[in-house]
């Protein structure tokens, strides 16, 4: 062989063992990993041995061996951590019963395939060449747990053999469908007549819901965090719901500071302009003594006194007040036992939320619209999940309701009205 042709033959050699070194020194990290491993488990393969010798004899010596064919080169594959999906696998899915499910998931498996089924289309992911995308079932699975419990992520990755981070944008994935697909057709108004008719049954004409607000914990926020501290000393953001005769919401607000009156969220929302606009419920007129009255919605003593808002007398009371604050305070129960089964189902919303502050109001109407899935489907609420809720809320107690100014006279005549015709009895409820 000519010299010119034996120093290209070099050259051409030594420049493909500085390639195998580089890709070499590249894999060595997660090959000493795996053989680590496997070691552990007391399991030593082929692929060990040359694991190991490749380790102790260098990577340039390691690079001459592959291209002698004396070992064999690794195949190049991306490093994923290695878990176990076994248990949701092999037991939640075919071995758990209706009561574990309700238990854990707050939900029976078969309202939970449902759900599942409701948000396949925004939560389909395709593989990747990393690692398979994990099955929506898994997700919604993932979501609800911690949305359920006051777990950590890390808890809550664990028991399902994925990491803290892949559990934080499960809940968010979720929770974005559950809001782009759901919200407007599980959060809704429905049959106005029937939620008329079922509060009347209550005790309270022509009214068409239940109206109240309530603080959800978070944590401080990074810009105008004295905005969020409410009256109690505590960080929140206000969820403001109106509920029909079954505890189920019909409209909600989220993402006012906690700092922030019932009242004044009131004022800015698109409940309180469709009420004044007379868009939100049908032109149906009662007459109460000689007093025409619209279907109204109720509300605590921090609300305006408004044709069709009716709040309870405050102050010294006689004894045909006292009744109108009965029936009102029977029929606005609803709002109360609402955010009440709300909480207790979905525990997370009893803690300090730790999330953005963009991300919050997603995750808060995401609980609610569960909240209606699982009311609407005859979900069983189970009495054990409030000792662990009260004790979570225990630090969370809810500010005090603060009365505003008397409402004006033309507004006080429905009252009064109503306030009689309880009294004397004329009032078909």
């Amino acid at each position: 062989m000519e010299a010119t042709q034996l120093t290209l033959a070099i050259r051409s050699t030594f420049n493909t063992t500085c390639i195998i070194q580089q890709y070499m020194q590249r894999q060595n990290l997660a090959k000493r990993y795996r053989a680590r491993r496997r070691r552990q488990r007391g399991h030593v393969s082929d692929q060990d041995m040359d694991t190991d010798l490749s380790e102790s004899m260098g990577p340039a010596n390691a690079c001459i061996m592959v291209l002698m064919g004396q070992v064999h080169a690794v195949e190049h594959r991306f490093w994923a951590r290695e878990t176990s999906t076994d248990w949701w696998d092999r037991i939640v899915l075919q071995v758990w019963d209706d009561s574990q499910w309700l238990r854990n998931f707050r939900m029976r498996k078969g309202t939970f395939m449902q759900l599942y089924d409701l948000l396949s289309p925004a939560l389909r992911r395709m593989n990747t060449k990393m690692r398979a995308a994990l099955t929506v079932e898994k997700r919604v699975a993932i979501a609800l747990w911690k949305l359920a419990t006051p777990d950590s992520y890390l808890s809550v990755g664990n028991q399902f053999g994925v990491g803290k981070s892949t559990v934080g944008a499960a809940v968010m994935q979720v929770a974005h469908a559950i809001k782009d697909l759901l919200i407007s057709r599980v959060v809704t108004l429905g049959n106005v007549q029937v939620i008329v008719d079922g509060i009347a049954a209550m005790g309270f004409p022509n009214c068409g819901g239940a109206i109240d607000g309530t603080h959800i914990p978070i944590l401080a926020p990074e810009h105008q965090a004295d905005e969020y501290i409410n009256c109690k000393g505590y960080f929140s953001i206000v969820l403001q719901a109106l509920v029909d005769h079954k505890g189920r919401f019909t409209n909600i607000n989220v993402g006012w500071p906690g700092k922030v009156h019932d009242a004044r969220i009131f004022r800015n929302s698109g409940l309180f302009q469709k009420l004044q606009e007379g868009t939100l419920f049908p032109d149906q007129k009662i007459t109460v003594g000689d007093v025409e009255m619209p279907i109204c919605i109720l509300g605590d003593p921090a609300y305006t006194l408004l044709p069709w808002l009716m709040k309870p007398y405050t102050g010294s009371l006689d004894s045909s007040q006292e009744l109108f604050n009965y029936r009102l305070s029977k029929c606005r129960m609803v709002v109360e036992c609402a955010f009440g089964r709300l909480k207790v189902r979905w525990c997370s919303l009893l803690t300090r939320l730790d999330l953005s502050e963009t991300n919050i109001p997603t995750v808060i109407t995401g609980c609610c619209v569960l909240h209606n899935i699982c009311e609407s489907k005859g979900e069983t609420f189970m009495a054990g999940w409030e000792v662990e809720a009260n004790c979570l809320a225990a630090g969370y107690a809810q500010p005090d309701t603060r009365a505003v100014r008397r409402a004006q006279e033309g507004v006080v005549h429905i009252r009064e009205a109503l306030k009689t015709s309880f009294m004397t009895g004329q009032a078909t409820v």
